[in-house]
């Protein structure tokens, strides 16, 4: 995973630390956002959220329906069972196909700012695992920083210094999710934060 996770950027592995931190720069509203613009209906519907942090996300979606999160951090699950309860199936592990076989398929699969983590055989292999998860009419969906032309100079600054060593190009983004998604709706936004900063979303499905 390309990443960096020592010195100032350590402090991030806290689940306090980076719910506040998020909270900050305005990501309960990024959240809102992105569930009001690119989540399809999800009463009664089923999640799968791979690297989950803290399940923030479930402020904004309703009750009635399957969440299931996974994210290879302890402390962030932890942080997520003792704040959500009985709202998911929280796992602190990483997601394999060995586990989905046990698992029926989901309608949504979720991978926020998980693939600027990734060098591109992993992120290849996020994807074709985000395809085994899905049902057919199912849909993935990620947001991760972007460099993209015309950006803000502070925002760029800001995402050349994240943890994620694989920030990419809208382009980028595109051609690896078309690994395993014939069908991929990408949006540049630059308007999720409060603070300057650029956004790859992705609606990847199947059919």
């Amino acid at each position: 995973m390309a990443q960096i996770t020592t010195g100032f950027r350590a402090i991030f592995s806290h689940p306090a630390v980076y719910n506040l931190a998020q909270r900050a720069v305005g990501a309960e509203r990024a959240r809102r956002m992105l569930v009001r613009d690119y989540f399809p209906p999800m009463q009664g519907k089923s999640i799968l959220d791979i690297g989950c942090g803290t399940a923030e996300i479930l402020r904004h979606l309703p009750e009635e329906m399957r969440y299931s999160g996974f994210d290879a951090s302890e402390a962030y699950i932890d942080k997520a069972r003792l704040e959500f309860g009985q709202r998911g199936d929280f796992r602190a592990e990483l997601v394999s196909e060995a586990t989905l076989d046990g698992m029926a398929q989901f309608d949504v699969v979720l991978a926020f700012g998980l693939l600027h983590h990734l060098d591109d055989d992993d992120a290849v292999s996020l994807f074709r695992l985000a395809a085994h998860a899905l049902k057919p009419d199912g849909m993935l969906i990620t947001m991760d920083p972007v460099f993209a032309p015309g950006q803000n100079p502070l925002g760029r600054w800001l995402i050349s210094r994240d943890r994620g060593r694989s920030v990419r190009s809208p382009e980028a983004y595109h051609a690896l999710a078309r690994s395993s998604f014939p069908l991929v709706n990408h949006h540049l936004r630059h308007d999720m934060l409060n603070i300057p900063y650029s956004h790859s979303i992705m609606q990847c499905t199947l059919r």
